[in-house]
């Protein structure tokens, strides 16, 4: 596959959009173009963010991504019923699902919560990768673990810039 989705996927306030944040050094929000996502000094690659869930949002994903066809999407998705219709956008589209669960969130109560949509098992069933990781402690580990997948899977396709070049 030669799109890419990252998503982060927990309840309200779980700290999707904190892990956004974290992953870009700044507060971040939609935008309506490609940003950068920096791996150190030098390299990067494009992105598209689609921060705030739009199930929360109760917003289409397609109308929310004003690039055509982003290579990386990088997408909040919020636990709840119509979350498939996001996923399915994209699994239409033709990206591999690279998503975070974060189960429990940072407000939930301390117990992970069972997965009473059935989402994992149709998301496993999809070309993706799907691991569930608390948003109670620090955020650093995972937004590492993602930038780390992201690096490896833009460098394989040619898609990281390096400007010190």
């Amino acid at each position: 596959m030669e799109k890419l989705l990252i998503a982060v996927l927990g309840n309200r306030n779980s700290g999707k959009s904190h892990t956004w944040n974290t992953l870009f050094g700044s507060t971040v929000r939609t935008g309506k173009e490609e940003r950068r996502l920096y791996f150190n000094d030098c390299e990067y690659v494009n992105v598209f963010l689609v921060s705030g869930s739009p199930e929360e949002r109760e917003t289409y994903v397609g109308d929310l991504i004003s690039v055509k066809e982003p290579r990386i999407v990088l997408c909040s998705t919020q636990y709840r019923d119509d979350v498939k219709t996001t996923y399915k956008y994209f699994v239409d589209n033709d990206y591999f699902l690279f998503v975070h669960w974060l189960n429990p969130g940072y407000w939930d109560l301390d117990t992970p919560s069972f997965d009473t949509l059935g989402l994992i098992n149709w998301l496993l069933s999809q070309q993706s990768i799907v691991g569930i990781r608390s948003g109670k402690p620090s955020v650093d580990s995972r937004v590492k673990e993602m930038k780390e997948y992201i690096y490896g899977w833009a460098k394989h396709r040619n898609l990281v810039f390096n400007e010190c070049e």
